[in-house]
């Protein structure tokens, strides 16, 4: 029986040891992030220039309220992070999980959702204090991203809910076209614009960010033009090799003034050397509006360009569409001669 028992004793220790052992190996490491999702803003403060909406909400937020929100304006402008952040500094990290209901609408956007997801939540009553001892509002919040997307009678159906619930929920609404949310939704929200990001703005993310993860980088970083007013896509973007300046040169030196044999090379080693084509695009693109060659070969070349974007969007090949808008490049500049 003495053997028996410390047998079962033994056995029943062992997991336990084995547990103890698996422990600090056993740890979850960080998953790595994209820069975008790693670097989101955690408080409404660290929006960047979308001065007017950040003054509005801190005022609202200085009184633990918001209203039924709209937010609209291109995609990248930091509209789903504004209200993110807004409500994590009014719940808390605790009470931020129970309290917030994200929905992406082109995804769920039928009326079934509205009267499933969105009516039952907004349904539920709310309860507790933060545990810093701020006030937390007796409230939750249903984000409905993309809300442009949602059908019209979901949209119908969501005005009802919206009227009925606003003791304990609020609403906001994410889109990029206001036009396609039928007026008795907007009329219900405070509507708030996202502006287009300033280059210089998304350069000094962009440094900020370098200098967060201790990267090194050169004088051309300082030089980006990131050319279009969504952040986004420029973070996405610089996660990708930036094609040196030298490089573009090269290129279209080769195809100004060289040869074929030489252009298939110079294409190849480009397409090698792991570069994204749709970044060597943009830069290609740049440098054509500034170089003084004809206006029909510059129209030409960015028709030419146009096309190849949106193989390259559909999911051809890299070398051939490079190689493609290259020759159309080096035939131009046979005719401007």
């Amino acid at each position: 029986m003495q053997a028996f028992l410390k047998g079962a004793t033994i056995q029943s220790a062992k997991p336990q040891k084995d547990k103890a052992a698996a422990g600090p190996s056993g740890e979850k490491k960080q998953k790595a992030l994209p820069w975008v999702e790693k670097y989101r803003p955690k408080c409404v403060d660290e929006v960047a220039f979308q001065e007017e909406v950040v003054a509005v909400l801190k005022k609202s937020l200085e009184g633990a309220d918001l209203p039924n929100l709209l937010f609209y304006g291109p995609p990248g402008t930091g509209k789903t992070s504004t209200i993110l952040a807004a409500a994590r500094e009014l719940f808390g990290p605790v009470l931020y999980r129970q309290r917030v209901l994200e929905l992406n609408a082109s995804d769920e956007r039928g009326i079934q959702v509205v009267r499933d997801k969105v009516k039952r939540f907004a349904q539920l009553t709310v309860a507790g204090t933060r545990s810093d001892g701020k006030p937390c509002p007796h409230f939750k919040i249903i984000i409905l991203d993309e809300a442009d997307s949602m059908t019209a009678p979901a949209q119908a159906a969501l005005r009802r809910t919206m009227e009925k619930e606003s003791r304990t929920t609020r609403f906001c609404l994410i889109c990029n076209y206001i036009s396609r949310i039928i007026e008795p939704l907007t009329s219900r929200c405070s509507k708030f614009r996202f502006k287009p990001l300033a280059n210089q703005i998304q350069r000094q993310r962009l440094l900020d960010i370098c200098a967060k993860e201790d990267l090194k980088y050169t004088s051309e970083v300082t030089l980006l033009k990131p050319r279009t007013g969504c952040l986004r896509r420029f973070l996405n973007v610089m996660l990708f090799k930036v094609v040196p300046t030298k490089t573009i040169d090269n290129l279209l030196e080769i195809c100004f003034k060289g040869t074929f044999e030489k252009l298939e090379v110079a294409v190849k080693n480009i397409v090698d050397e792991g570069y994204a084509a749709t970044q060597v695009l943009g830069q290609l693109h740049e440098a054509i509006i500034e170089r003084d060659i004809g206006d029909k070969q510059k129209s030409a070349i960015t028709e030419k360009m146009a096309v190849v974007d949106k193989c390259l969007t559909d999911g051809a090949d890299e070398y051939l569409q490079m190689l493609s808008l290259c020759s159309v490049m080096m035939q131009q500049a046979a005719e401007n001669n």
